[in-house]
């Protein structure tokens, strides 16, 4: 039995992707070439961004923070995953495993005030198109995105800490790819109420409160949009928000599916999909649902390429 502060010495077991070794060799080919692909498109797309100063705009801007934000999601948790898909030894320490789900957990927070960030970016631009550039310079965008970085890491310092406080004893498995928080909890043998009345008041701040800017903001664009006169002008103006609306409907359908809630109230098989999706799959079709729908963006890897 491992109490208090032996606690930082306990070593658990993520039970990843069980399977046969054909099923578990063929989803480390699988998330590898995944890996490589996000963050082959998400350095692509910023050093695109950063060597070409008509792309020197907040939209752009914001966009490389949310697209450097993903390279660091996935490190955090894929190639701890593909080590246990390969080799038979899958235990991780508890200092380990409460860094990983701290910064999992923390990028994941910064996200969500990025959105509402880039909602209200272009909200601004959509709404307010003669103030625009005076409202959002770079003073203002460099103090959003640094404000959504450092909140995003304060936000779960709480909960973070509140976990080191926790003892766990008996099993060990945690029923999961990574150090997720439903599925430590399970193992916990001490009472775990005040760390979830604090977890769960986060996510309700950070996800319903972040996609309440959002919706707000998406509002006042359509509104804005459906007024434009011209067909040609509620085409172009509605494609610079689309791709954002994809990417909100996809991240916080799934993050409140997974932690607005009870912690124990998903099964953690259904939590684990879910999570993949997240995790894995969203930050390599950004580049895609993003950027390269972009007219400016394409026209500029297209000459990018002719000049290789």
């Amino acid at each position: 039995m491992v109490k208090g502060n032996q606690t930082n010495e306990k070593e658990f077991i993520l039970l990843g992707f069980p399977g046969s070794r054909y099923f578990q060799i063929s989803l480390f080919i699988l998330f590898f070439f995944m890996y490589l692909l996000t963050l082959t498109g998400n350095i692509t797309i910023i050093c695109l961004v950063g060597t070409h100063r008509h792309l020197h705009t907040p939209m752009y801007y914001f966009l490389c923070n949310l697209y450097f934000l993903e390279i660091w999601l996935t490190t955090a948790n894929i190639p701890k995953t593909l080590t246990n898909l390969i080799f038979q030894s899958k235990t991780i320490s508890f200092l380990s495993c409460l860094l990983q789900m701290y910064f999992v957990f923390s990028l994941g927070c910064t996200e969500f005030l990025l959105l509402a960030v880039m909602a209200y970016d272009r909200y601004l631009a959509i709404c307010h198109p003669l103030r625009y550039s005076s409202i959002m310079n770079s003073t203002l965008s460099t103090q959003l995105a640094i404000g959504s970085w450092v909140g995003g890491f304060l936000t779960f310092s709480v909960p973070a800490f509140l976990i080191t406080t926790l003892s766990f004893c008996g099993p060990t498995v945690i029923n999961h790819f990574f150090c997720d928080i439903d599925s430590w909890l399970e193992l916990s043998c001490t009472d775990t109420r005040l760390f979830e009345m604090v977890y769960i008041s986060m996510c309700f701040i950070v996800i319903l409160g972040s996609c309440a800017i959002t919706l707000v903001s998406c509002i006042y664009v359509i509104s804005t949009i459906l007024r434009i006169p011209s067909a040609q002008g509620q085409k172009k103006a509605f494609s610079t928000c689309s791709a954002h609306l994809t990417l909100v409907v996809i991240l916080y359908g799934c993050s409140i599916f997974l932690y607005v809630k009870t912690s124990k109230q998903n099964s953690l098989d259904m939590n684990e999909i879910v999570t993949v999706f997240i995790t894995i799959v969203t930050p390599l079709l950004n580049p895609f649902i993003y950027t390269l729908r972009n007219k400016d963006v394409k026209e500029t890897l297209r000459k990018a390429f002719r000049r290789t």
